[in-house]
């Protein structure tokens, strides 16, 4: 489950009663670390967790904050029951909020066991391995922190970091894991590959399966107010970019781009021009290694379209092209602008 905007907002008024600033939900997950106690120690020194917790908790359960199923979690869990792997959950959830989230869900039919409120789960791994009789070189924990990916080492078993959670791509890759994947549809992919031999899929390169050239599009999309819309990735490093994505085999780039478009924000297009092609040969801002062939185009958003980000992207903005310059972009998209803004400049 995606706890993350609710602990933000409990974290933010537990720091209110302490006279704290309120932390942005980018500086909370470059600073949240587990266990707990050492976060708070560095914003609240002095403070006894006892006294924190209940202001933290007083907040989280009452606030209007929703927590919802992290993307492919259901199909990932009904995957594993389905192939006969057991899963097991690690966590610092408050068992209260356990039971609450998978009587709504459901989630506990996919669970053999789940081990909560464990604060530093490397003390805890051990234990679970134990107790469940897990051989560690065929189990894999999967997290979202470097917390998980410490507490994979510290038991001995194969690691895989995931995006969609609370650390970012490159504190993640700051502690190395076996595997970094964007979320878990893309993991099921992979097990499935490897045949579920977890060392095989350790071993996976960051890269393109195939490992050659990618094609792929991508587009500047303009509203009628003479705006782009950028939106941000954690696949990208957190950095701003255009919607896109890679060309199915038959299809025409221009028929990918509208289908992209559609997928990733719920938008229909026209008025496509191609601009320029752009090689992006194993970018350290994307979460993997890629050699992706970049079709990059100018369209138009068609009126009465609403902005519906799928998955892949966290947020979206609508800005003028001298705004977006000023925002964190990927190169790739950086570089489209600036072409864009000069061959729109008077020619002399």
């Amino acid at each position: 489950m995606d706890d993350l905007p609710a602990v933000l907002a409990a974290t933010n008024h537990t720091f209110a009663k302490w006279g704290v600033p309120p932390l942005t939900m980018d500086r909370f997950r470059a600073e949240f670390s587990l266990p707990f106690k050492d976060f708070y120690l560095r914003f609240l020194p002095g403070i006894p967790v006892t006294e924190l917790e209940p202001v933290f908790h007083g907040h989280f359960t009452t606030a209007n904050v929703p927590v919802e199923e992290i993307p492919h979690a259901r199909e990932f869990l009904k995957f594993c029951r389905d192939h006969g792997l057991r899963t097991f959950v690690l966590s610092t959830v408050h068992p209260a909020y356990y039971a609450k989230q998978t009587a709504a869900n459901g989630f506990d039919k996919y669970i053999d066991r789940a081990y909560l409120a464990v604060w530093d789960k490397r003390r805890k791994i051990a234990q679970l391995l134990s107790e469940n009789n897990l051989a560690a070189e065929e189990t894999l924990f999967i997290g979202d922190m470097q917390h998980d990916i410490e507490t994979a080492r510290h038991g001995g078993v194969f690691s895989c970091g995931v995006l969609t959670g609370y650390n970012r791509l490159e504190q993640l890759r700051e502690s190395k894991p076996d595997l970094i994947v964007e979320h878990l549809g893309e993991l099921r992919e992979i097990l499935l590959r490897k045949k579920f031999n977890f060392r095989a899929v350790a071993g996976e390169p960051h890269s393109e399966p195939a490992h050659q050239p990618v094609g792929t599009v991508g587009a500047l999309i303009y509203n009628d107010a003479g705006e782009v819309l950028m939106v941000r990735t954690q696949k990208w490093s957190g950095l701003w970019g255009i919607p896109g994505g890679k060309i199915k085999y038959g299809e025409s780039s221009t028929d990918a781009l509208r289908r992209e478009i559609l997928e990733e924000t719920n938008l229909q297009i026209s008025d496509i021009r191609f601009v320029l092609e752009q090689d992006c040969i194993r970018s350290k801002e994307f979460y993997r290694e890629a050699h992706f062939l970049l079709l990059n185009y100018t369209c138009r958003a068609q009126p009465g379209g609403e902005v519906r980000l799928n998955e892949e992207a966290q947020e979206f903005r609508w800005v003028t092209t001298e705004q977006a310059l000023q925002m964190d972009l990927n190169q790739p998209t950086r570089f489209l602008v600036n072409q864009v803004c000069k061959e729109a400049l008077p020619k002399l």
